[in-house]
């Protein structure tokens, strides 16, 4: 699954198109290294979000086509 769906899908990032707009402008590493939207996420990945000052970093642990609001958390671990 590509990065930017996953960030919508997971519910990290709000719209498919915000997410897109994040990787053009390197704000999504995976890995420790700046990736394009069309990144292929695989179980195990560490993406690392920035949010102007504030900094996310999460471990993917499933991935998934489509999810329920609710079950959303389940796809990453927050990583401090």
């Amino acid at each position: 699954m590509r990065i930017d769906k996953f960030l919508k899908v997971s519910r990290l990032i709000k719209r498919r198109t915000v997410a897109n707009d994040a990787c053009d402008a390197a704000h999504i590493s995976v890995n420790g290294r700046v990736v394009k939207a069309s990144y292929d996420v695989k179980v195990g990945d560490k993406i690392e979000i920035t949010f102007g000052e504030r900094t996310l970093r999460v471990e993917v642990t499933d991935v998934k086509e489509s999810t329920k609001k609710a079950d959303a958390a389940e796809m990453y671990r927050v990583i401090d």
